[in-house]
């Protein structure tokens, strides 16, 4: 492959960063400056990353509390009052939204695979809005409708956290995805409301059985944004074979997250990990689900990453240890975006 191909991402955390930023805009230093973390926009438009999956998401409170006090109304509270559940949602939405706005036309919010290939077209960054957690909707089921209205085509219902839609995933090293019940009355009811507006649903943080539940209800594509092979690391939040054969079933795909901890066979969050591991998972879930149904899933801006990935402009290297791999141009194609491409336009449509 002569030219850097177009990679289209399956999830990053960018928006949850811009909020947490300490920055008097990061909105700007992300469009014409130089941003800490993963991503910005002259990084981006360099290592050919079009885009992608953006996330909305509601950080652990602990974490919030410690490290960004500011950004609570009363940081003496044990957790976030409902208010600040929806108004933090609402500023994440907001900065997505400012993104396009003062971008000179170089970023698009996109609901269509039309959008993304105008973006691809026109060398624009695509922004698909993702909601990671639902627990605002909990409070306010209405706003559904209005976060819908304003672009979000994707949602993952759970998070790590319990929740009025479920028990949510999280388990100690090395588990099974079995870590509790699956979904509850309300969280097929959303699944049902999301399917009905043709949106992704993703299942990288259902534990197994609202997995088996989801599958039940979606009827449509069933796709995990983030998420490992489990055969290879068995951190609860990776796929079993079973999964993988449901998800190929359903026509479906897996988006292969970067973290290492979700990569070594070890679950150990050391960034002394070669890249091979990360090509390992790609080449075991082409193996399962076949080479139309998998791609990037990164969680840039919301991960730990090997040392030789440390951010955005190191991509090429990862796509060299896959051509060294005897990974094809063409499946290099589909695994960078063309797979992203085919199962959003099955989605919506």
């Amino acid at each position: 492959m002569n030219t850097q191909p177009v990679i289209f991402d399956g999830h990053n955390d960018l928006l949850t960063r811009l909020w947490l930023s300490s920055a008097e805009d990061p909105v700007h230093d992300f469009i014409y400056g130089t941003l800490p973390g993963h991503l910005d926009l002259k990084r981006c438009q360099k290592a050919g990353w079009m885009g992608g999956l953006f996330s909305i998401f509601l950080p652990p409170y602990a974490y919030v509390k410690n490290n960004h006090p500011d950004k609570l109304v009363n940081p003496s509270h044990s957790d976030f009052t409902p208010q600040e559940i929806i108004d933090i949602c609402r500023a994440q939405l907001a900065l997505a939204q400012q993104l396009q706005a003062r971008s000179d036309g170089q970023i698009q919010i996109c609901t269509s695979i039309a959008q993304i290939r105008a973006c691809q077209k026109n060398q624009q960054l695509a922004i698909v809005l993702h909601l990671e957690g639902a627990e605002f909707l909990a409070i306010k089921p209405e706003l559904l409708d209005v976060f819908y209205e304003s672009g979000l085509r994707s949602i993952g219902p759970l998070w790590n956290r319990k929740s009025l839609f479920g028990d949510g995933l999280n388990a100690s090293f090395p588990h099974s995805p079995d870590t509790g019940s699956g979904l509850t009355n309300q969280g097929k009811d959303l699944i049902l409301s999301c399917r009905n507006k043709r949106m992704l649903i993703d299942v990288s943080h259902m534990n197994e059985r609202a997995f088996w539940d989801t599958l039940e209800i979606a009827d449509q594509p069933i796709v995990a944004t983030h998420s490992n092979a489990h055969a290879l690391c068995q951190q609860a939040r990776n796929l079993t074979d079973r999964q993988l054969a449901a998800i190929k079933q359903s026509d479906g795909m897996v988006g292969v997250n970067f973290d290492v901890a979700f990569l070594r066979a070890d679950g150990q969050r050391n960034t002394q990990t070669s890249l091979d591991v990360i090509v390992d998972h790609l080449a075991y879930l082409i193996d399962h689900l076949g080479e139309d149904h998998v791609g990037f899933g990164s969680d840039f801006d919301g991960c730990l990453l090997p040392d030789d990935l440390s951010d955005i402009s190191r991509l090429e290297v990862l796509i060299e240890r896959m051509q060294q791999r005897h990974f094809s141009d063409q499946l290099i194609e589909k695994v960078t975006s063309k797979n992203w491409f085919s199962v959003l336009n099955k989605i919506w449509h």
